[in-house]
C-alpha cells in the first residue's frame, strides 16, 4: 500500500488520460495520492479531481515561480479555500532562485503568507526549495519562532545539512525519483540516513520519472520504482518502506482519511 505524497494529476502529460493514470497507480499498489496545486486558476480543478476519488486529496497554494502573478494571494484567501474537506495541505510554496521566474522578495512574502495559513489551519506546509537553502532555512526557523506549524520538504534535493535543519524543525522529507539517478550520490547518502518516521515518497509527476522510466512522463504508478530503489538503498524491504511511508503520510496529513 504505497502513497504518492506529491503529484500533479491535472498537468499536461497526465490530464489527457487521468482515469488511466489513476487505474495504473492502483494496479501498482498506490493507495493514496496528494494532488498538488501551483496556481490559483488550478484550484477548482485540483479539488474536483480529489472529490472524484476517496483516496485522492488536494492542496491549495502558489508555487514560487508563480509569486509575481499572484500578488493578491494572502493568508486569508488560502485559509478560506483550505476549508474544503478534501484539502489537506498548504502549498506547494517556498523559494526557487534557480530560474528567477518571480522576484525573490515576492517569493519570500508569498512563502510567509503560506506559513501563516499552515499555522492557522493546522494543515501541513508543502515546501519547494531550489538554490535557496539558506533563505528557506532562515524563514522556516524564524516563522517557527512565531508559532509552531508542521510540514514537508518535497522532492528533496538539498544538502544533508539542510535536511538536518528541516528535521530539527520537525519537518518530514519527501524523496522523489531523482534518488534513482546515477548522479544523485549526495541525495542517496542523505536518503539512506533519514529517520524512518520522517520519510515520505513521491513522484512529482508528470516530472522526474525514475529509472527505468527516464524520458517518459512520470505518473503516480512509478512511485513503486522509487520505493524499490529506496528500500534497497536503506537495507529494508519494499513492503516495510511502503508501510512506513504511508503511515507517515497519514501522521503528517492527519486531515486525510486514515487507511
Amino acid at each position: 500500500m504505497l502513497t504518492d505524497s506529491h503529484c500533479h494529476l491535472n498537468y499536461k502529460g497526465l490530464i489527457e488520460d487521468q482515469p488511466g493514470v489513476i487505474a495504473r497507480a492502483r494496479a501498482a499498489g498506490v493507495r493514496a495520492m496528494l494532488n498538488i496545486s501551483t496556481r490559483e486558476r488550478e484550484w477548482d480543478a485540483i479539488v474536483a479531481t480529489a472529490e472524484s476519488d476517496p483516496d485522492i486529496w488536494a492542496s491549495i497554494g502558489i508555487h514560487p515561480h508563480e509569486a509575481d502573478a499572484h500578488p493578491d494571494i494572502d493568508t486569508a484567501k488560502l485559509i478560506a479555500r483550505a476549508s474544503h474537506p478534501k484539502v489537506i495541505g498548504i502549498g506547494e510554496t517556498g523559494l526557487d532562485y534557480y530560474y528567477g521566474h518571480s522576484d525573490r522578495e515576492r517569493q519570500r512574502s508569498s512563502f510567509r503568507a503560506h506559513i501563516a495559513a499552515a499555522r492557522e489551519t493546522g494543515l501541513p506546509l508543502i515546501v519547494h526549495t531550489r538554490d535557496a537553502e539558506e533563505d528557506t532555512a532562515d524563514i522556516l526557523t524564524e516563522e517557527m519562532g512565531q508559532g509552531a506549524y508542521k510540514g514537508v520538504i518535497h522532492c528533496f534535493t538539498a544538502s544533508g545539512d539542510f535536511a538536518d535543519k528541516a528535521l530539527g524543525l520537525g519537518f518530514f522529507i519527501s524523496i522523489s525519483g531523482i534518488v534513482t539517478f546515477k548522479n544523485a550520490r549526495d541525495l542517496q547518502d542523505t536518503a539512506k540516513r533519514l529517520p524512518e518516521d520522517r520519510l515520505l515518497i513521491e513522484t512529482d509527476s508528470p516530472f522526474l520519472a525514475p529509472v527505468p522510466h527516464r524520458g517518459k512522463p512520470c505518473e503516480p504508478a512509478y512511485v513503486a520504482d522509487t520505493a524499490r530503489f529506496l528500500a534497497d538503498l536503506r537495507g529494508t524491504s519494499v513492503e516495510a518502506l511502503a508501510e512506513a511511508t504511508t503511515r507517515n503520510f497519514h501522521a503528517l496529513f492527519s486531515k486525510a482519511r486514515a487507511a
